[in-house]
């Protein structure tokens, strides 16, 4: 019985086909392409004034502990520590998440987390846009366990 085999060139072309598709649809498999940059913010008292990103992307504010997500129309302000015991989550491109450096417990691009030893969701701030620019209340944190309503409203729909 003949065995049916798509050409090396065939195989290739219809992978890249499927990939732009996913891409193009906006699906999961596209979360990886998200750059990383580093930013500072403008900073006022309890405030910290970022760009709007133009772009889906991950920014990171080490000095201000923030790090501003725009993703799926949306942006959000979340802190850069682990809820769990405080050690600095990091993005990871390839995989399309973020992951706490001390044990590995990994959370979307909008901070919802999906496994490891942590018991809730990434803290985010409050967040407000103001024209071209986001404003975060670095004063204030939203922690899903205890106002899930106020985690979850918080993010700027862009």
């Amino acid at each position: 019985m003949p065995c049916d085999r798509t050409s090396r060139r065939g195989f290739l072309q219809q992978g890249a086909c499927g990939m732009f598709t996913i891409a193009a649809l906006g699906l999961p498999g596209s979360v990886a392409a998200l750059p990383v940059t580093e930013i500072q913010a403008q900073a006022s008292g309890g405030e910290r004034r970022y760009p709007l990103p133009t772009v889906d992307g991950v920014s990171i504010d080490r000095q201000a502990q923030v790090i501003i997500v725009r993703h799926a129309g949306k942006v959000y302000a979340m802190s850069l520590v682990c809820p769990h015991e405080n050690a600095a989550v990091r993005w990871l491109p390839r995989d399309g998440r973020f992951q706490c450096s001390k044990h590995t417990s990994r959370y979307t691009p909008e901070g919802t987390f999906t496994s490891g030893r942590a018991t809730r969701h990434m803290d985010r701030f409050p967040v407000r846009r103001d024209g071209a620019q986001v404003v975060v209340s670095v004063d204030r944190v939203f922690q899903s366990d205890r106002n899930l309503e106020g985690w979850t409203a918080a993010a700027v729909v862009v």
